[in-house]
């Protein structure tokens, strides 16, 4: 299985959508990253976990999910760059292949020297409009292939359903 293991404040400083949502208010930037990230993991069907710095959000560690992502947030004394090398670590298999997003080129070297492979977030946001692109096609496809599967009926039979369906005859 591949993973796919994210700097959540990295991506949200890089990608214009988010860095606007940043502005007013860094909850609502977090969240968006999650829903995208979702759509990533159901598309490609990759574990995501993403990993956000305590420092920006103060308290305890906490680990949750949102729509089957995985989302960390770190202790107090520790960075998401620290938290991200610790799992590249532990979760590289001979059949799982760790990815990380990020474009700290610092953090690239680390986790290339822990067997992982990187994903810069512009490469990630490329991917991410080619899966929306995708999506897209696919809801359409989907649409036109319910609308063509009705049986054709005249007008005049149509009427006479219509009629039968209202209790009139």
């Amino acid at each position: 299985m591949n993973i796919l293991l994210v700097d959540g404040y990295n991506i949200i400083g890089d990608w214009m959508e988010l860095k606007e949502l940043k502005k007013d208010k860094l909850a609502d930037a977090r969240d968006r990253l999650i829903e995208r990230l979702a759509e990533y993991r159901s598309f490609k069907g990759w574990r995501v976990i993403i990993v956000f710095d305590a420092h920006l959000v103060p308290g305890i560690e906490a680990k949750n999910k949102h729509h089957d992502v995985e989302v960390i947030f770190t202790r107090e004394s520790e960075t998401a760059d620290e938290r991200i090398e610790k799992l590249a670590s532990s979760l590289k298999t001979r059949r799982d292949q760790v990815y990380v997003a990020t474009s700290d080129s610092t953090e690239q070297s680390v986790i290339f020297a822990k067997g992982a492979l990187r994903i810069s977030a512009r490469e990630l946001e490329i991917e991410m409009e080619e899966i929306q692109k995708k999506i897209t096609k696919r809801v359409k496809e989907i649409q036109e292939e319910r609308a063509s599967s009705k049986i054709p009926l005249s007008e005049e039979v149509e009427e006479i359903f219509e009629k039968w369906r209202r209790g009139q005859e």
